[in-house]
């Protein structure tokens, strides 16, 4: 299927790693010129040396994005580089585990960190995107919904992401500019990964996380949050705006009840 994303450009935050980095390869391999805008110096620099060396046109922005200025910074250096905004994915963010018991100051630097950019990425890109019809899909989290119980910062965060994506899916229409909103549960990424590690039983968690996911039994993929993002991205949904897409496994809605009593959907 021909998404006709072939010369488009798109912003990914938090591009580096994790269903940043599967959302920049497999844009790129839809012909997207990719901004990839991450803090990991690292992390980014090798994405995009790659993604060149194969042919695919690919920009590193380093930038700390809990700054204001260094968000309109990723949006302008991603329309000098490129000459156009067509696409701006809102990734970027960590679950923090600021609960109830932190300082107030704790959970605004969580706001900071995990919503302030996704409000001035946005701002910084509406007029491209205006110019260029354009497409913004934010990435938000199932405590968004459900809850957690010890990240009050976070799940804050990415409830203000969901009710954005509608209120902005209004504010852009005028314009024809569509946004949406790709919501993750138990996905399989590094930063997921990582936090296995620290477990002094990490498979046995992992597998009872994954008894839970009705669909598989297994964790959702970044590739497969990719597919998501990259299709609402294209024309190919050009009819759709202000939703909000659980890509989930049916973690966040289907009935506990059978997933507890059976290992196998």
């Amino acid at each position: 299927m021909d998404l006709k994303l072939v010369g488009k450009t798109a912003l990914v935050t938090g591009g580096a790693k994790g269903i940043g980095e599967a959302t920049c390869r497999l844009l790129a391999h839809e012909g997207v010129n990719v901004s990839i805008v991450d803090r990991d110096a690292q992390a980014g620099a090798k994405l995009g040396d790659e993604l060149e060396k194969q042919g695919m046109p690919a920009l590193f922005v380093e930038a700390d994005l809990s700054d204001p200025a260094n968000c309109e910074k990723a949006v302008k250096q991603t329309v000098s580089h490129f000459g156009n905004l067509d696409i701006v994915v809102n990734n970027a963010g960590v679950n923090d585990g600021v609960g109830l018991d932190r300082s107030p100051a704790d959970f605004m630097a969580s706001l900071q960190l995990n919503l302030s950019h996704v409000y001035a990425i946005t701002h910084y890109a509406q007029n491209a995107l205006k110019t260029d019809t354009g497409v913004v899909i934010n990435v938000s989290s199932k405590v968004s919904v459900t809850g957690q119980g010890s990240t009050s910062g976070y799940a804050a965060a990415k409830g203000a992401i969901n009710a954005l994506t509608r209120e902005w899916a209004i504010a852009l229409a005028p314009d024809g500019v569509r946004v949406n909103c790709v919501v993750p549960a138990e996905c399989d990424t590094p930063q997921y990964e990582n936090w296995f590690k620290t477990l002094p039983n990490p498979e046995e968690t992992r597998a009872a996380i994954e008894r839970l996911i009705p669909l598989g039994n297994r964790m959702t993929s970044k590739e497969e949050l990719a597919a998501m993002i990259v299709f609402l991205a294209s024309p190919a949904s050009a009819h759709t705006t202000g939703q909000i897409v659980f890509v989930d496994g049916g973690y966040t809605h289907l009935d506990r009840a059978f997933s507890h009593a059976h290992d196998k959907w």
